[in-house]
């Protein structure tokens, strides 16, 4: 039977829902409404704010704070210290709460350690994000971006592989099971 694992120092409060399976380390905030997935890990000093949605297998690196308006699709790596962003224009004296923005992390996306996701963008499906960049738009599906501001730096496959495209737009692996195509600066996968 599965379980979910809280170390004693972790807060969670009432509200918050927690699917079976998951960890949670030391010195994490779950807030009220949010809600995490099963089989999740989430590493030590991880806060997760009101109304905020963790989908299944995500793994949540040390020092990780999801606000709220961003979502988290299923099996999403967040590398350590990533930082997500609510709002665009901050100001200490102004409250702007009702501005806040929405994030969608998609299944699959990688994001290294430090990277930095500015609101109101998506990363898409298997999309992986270079540690220390700052993404200020939208990452397609499969995309590689990287640097400050991250770029288009390759496509890579369900697994992280930087992909080669041939003549004719395909690309493909012997020890893949799974065919992508490239098309008018998209990647689209199809099952062998």
């Amino acid at each position: 039977m599965a379980y979910v694992k809280i170390h004693p120092s972790s807060v969670v409060d009432r509200g918050a829902e927690i699917g079976e399976g998951t960890v949670i380390w030391h010195f994490c905030h779950i807030s009220t409404g949010s809600k995490i997935g099963t089989n999740c890990s989430l590493g030590q000093n991880v806060f997760v704010a009101p109304n905020v949605k963790v989908g299944n297998g995500v793994k949540i690196q040390n020092n990780v704070s999801l606000f709220s308006g961003v979502e988290i699709e299923d099996n999403v790596f967040l590398g350590p210290s990533c930082v997500f962003t609510n709002i665009l224009i901050p100001r200490s004296e102004i409250n702007r709460k009702h501005e806040f923005k929405k994030t969608l992390i998609k299944t699959g996306a990688s994001i290294g350690a430090n990277a930095v996701i500015l609101c109101n963008n998506e990363i898409g499906r298997y999309a992986l994000v270079g540690a220390g960049s700052v993404v200020t738009r939208s990452v397609k599906d499969f995309e590689l971006v990287a640097g400050n501001p991250a770029r288009h730096r390759g496509w890579v496959d369900r697994f992280g592989n930087k992909l080669e495209f041939d003549n004719n737009g395909w690309a493909n692996y012997p020890d893949c099971t799974h065919k992508y195509f490239l098309k008018d600066n998209s990647v689209e996968e199809y099952a062998n």
